[in-house]
């Protein structure tokens, strides 16, 4: 239901699920597939506090852990507010959000602005190939 009313409110680009390699793969893949980069934002990505307070305490980054049933959707600038609104329209959409956008610049690149105002490069996660969960 929640990609269908994705999919019929606006041109989607690019759609992954996050499960091997989280957020990280997702993105790195988009970004060198498609010869953009993605910046995102820290702030605006939608991770509850019990995974962050379980990734601190195991030593993990939680943009690389494995996020089942959830989706990265690529949209079109001019329909994200769109998409974003009918997704959150839908049962399992409540916590969808716009974490970033796509540029041309640094191709291949996944750069992250830190709440604290910093920039980093978010990598593919080390360990190819990534492991499955099952």
């Amino acid at each position: 239901e929640t990609i269908n009313e994705a999919l019929n409110a606006g041109k989607i680009t690019a759609m992954k699920d996050p499960t091997r390699g989280g957020i990280a793969a997702a993105m790195n893949e988009f970004a060198k597939k498609s010869k953009v980069s993605i910046w995102l934002e820290e702030g605006k990505i939608p991770i509850r506090k019990e995974v962050i307070a379980a990734c601190e305490m195991f030593g993990m980054d939680p943009f690389e852990i494995t996020s089942e049933g959830k989706a990265i959707i690529g949209v079109a600038s001019e329909d994200a507010q769109k998409v974003l609104l009918a997704i959150k329209n839908t049962k399992y959409g409540k916590n969808a959000a716009i974490i970033g956008e796509v540029k041309a610049e640094r191709p291949g690149n996944v750069i992250l602005k830190t709440e604290v105002g910093g920039h980093r490069i978010i990598d593919v996660p080390y360990g190819e190939p990534i492991p499955r969960v099952c």
